[in-house]
């Protein structure tokens, strides 16, 4: 798996949301594959989810947000139950939740501050074909990111970073 870390400048950390925005359109237009991106943060996936509509005035990002699988009504804007549904059953190309649907194999763009490998051992036959990290520049970020990169390392993931 290919690991990506973006480590970001104040004035990127400062336009959070503007970044994932871009990086998500970025993935959309390399590649063919959905891309999850991963969520703890309710407001953030709320704020999100409204900037992807709006992401350009012409255009928007097409995305569905995914059930909350430990009814903690977070996220919940449909009533189906995400947590069985294999990718291929879900219709836009991104989706935004805190858990990593069964069968994905697509691109992840991960939030939070846990490894991508702890939501993949949390369900069955996920195999992200890249990560994606984000790290912003304060301390605490800088160093989930370091334990992160580790965790990667020791896995024999194929790491890169950029500084943007």
């Amino acid at each position: 798996m290919k690991i990506s870390f973006y480590v970001l400048s104040e004035s990127k950390a400062q336009d959070f949301l503007g970044f994932i925005c871009q990086l998500t359109q970025t993935a959309l237009n390399k590649s063919a594959q959905s891309l999850l991106i991963l969520i703890e943060d309710e407001t953030l996936l709320s704020n999100l989810d409204t900037a992807l509509w709006a992401q350009e005035p012409t255009s928007f990002i097409p995305h569905r947000c995914l059930s909350d699988t430990d009814n903690k009504g977070t996220n919940d804007k449909s009533t189906d139950d995400d947590s069985n549904i294999a990718t291929s059953e879900v219709s836009a190309p991104v989706l935004l939740g805190n858990h990593m649907p069964a069968d994905f194999n697509g691109i992840v763009l991960n939030t939070t501050i846990r490894p991508v490998n702890d939501f993949m051992a949390a369900t069955n036959n996920s195999k992200p074909s890249r990560v994606l990290e984000l790290i912003r520049p304060d301390a605490t970020s800088t160093q989930e990111g370091r334990n992160k990169y580790k965790a990667y390392q020791q896995l024999g993931y194929d790491l890169t970073h950029f500084k943007v």
